[in-house]
């Protein structure tokens, strides 16, 4: 069996999400406080498990408590003796799958998202945003609608999840023209998100500006395990780079906020390379959908979709 870990991106997250877990299992307890202990100005675990200011979906407090959980989940499952062979995450969830292939430890991570959010929310401030979802069409025609908008607004693509589903974003007029101009010219649908910022277009610049001279502080080890990049949509491997050179993983990391997520490139190329089980590490089972999406349109049904987010899914789950 070939084995990916996926790690869940921001908007997934609940309040009470991982407190089951952090209640069943000692693993998941112990890596949970070593998170906490990273972040400084809240309480993580009463953000998580209760969310009593309703603040969670707020970038500043989503990134470390949605890190928080998917660390403590690898590290149940590294006791469990399950170990992937590839990892990827969707925007936020690579530097679960990073943590997971040992490029950096858990508390060196939680820091480094703490330290994300914060920059995220600054580069969105007083920008007047808004995401959305256009199902039905392809990436060159989402950009074209983009192209078309930019009249009243800068607005581009800035998800690409698979096939048929494209998410743009940027200043609110923007997008709403676009989603016009995408129902234009077929789309089956057009749905805004819940967000706070224009994430993974030319809006975060300054927070991946802010990134690059964060990273210089930190120390990257090579992954154990294949990993797969969002600003790739495939491994870290110069014969594949459009350039024909091996990218550093900070210049990965600093690109990622700006520049647009190819997660339905990432499944294809795991699914190509044989992959035939990924363990989705949520909360939620939008990854989960991801591939199935993905996989229909490659003609693959030899392969396992598994959605971790419970303590019961978690018992059941032996690899």
């Amino acid at each position: 069996m070939s084995r990916a870990f996926l790690y869940a991106g921001q908007g997934s997250q609940h309040a009470g999400m991982g407190k089951d877990l952090y209640e069943t299992f000692p693993e998941f307890r112990e890596a949970f406080e070593r998170a906490s202990a990273q972040v400084k100005g809240f309480d993580l675990k009463t953000v998580c498990f209760e969310d009593p200011e309703e603040i969670l979906h707020e970038t500043r407090y989503t990134q470390p408590c949605m890190t928080a959980f998917a660390v403590s989940m690898t590290e149940v499952l590294k006791h469990k003796g399950i170990l992937p062979q590839y990892t990827a995450g969707l925007s936020l969830g690579e530097y679960g799958a990073l943590e997971a292939a040992g490029v950096l430890d858990l508390e060196t991570t939680v820091r480094t998202v703490d330290f994300r959010g914060q920059a995220m929310a600054a580069a969105s401030h007083g920008i007047d945003c808004g995401m959305t979802a256009i199902l039905g069409l392809t990436e060159d025609c989402a950009a074209a609608c983009c192209d078309r908008a930019k009249e009243v607004g800068r607005v581009s693509v800035c998800n690409l999840n698979c096939p048929g589903q494209v998410v743009i974003g940027g200043e609110a007029a923007a997008v709403s023209k676009a989603s016009e101009l995408a129902a234009e010219a077929g789309a089956r649908r057009c749905i805004p998100l819940k967000v706070s910022g224009p994430f993974h277009t030319a809006f975060m610049k300054p927070a991946g500006d802010q990134l690059g001279a964060y990273f210089k502080e930190l120390s990257f080890r090579t992954p154990e395990c294949v990993v797969m990049y969002n600003v790739l949509g495939h491994e870290n491997d110069a014969r594949l780079n459009p350039d024909g050179r091996e990218w550093s993983i900070p210049e990965l990391l600093e690109l990622q906020v700006q520049w647009p997520v190819r997660m339905e490139d990432c499944i294809r190329r795991m699914l190509t390379l044989g992959v035939d089980q990924f363990v989705e590490i949520g909360p939620g089972k939008t990854l989960a959908g991801f591939v199935r999406k993905t996989a229909k349109d490659m003609g693959i049904s030899t392969y396992e979709v598994v959605s971790l987010e419970t303590a019961e899914e978690l018992e059941r789950y032996h690899g």
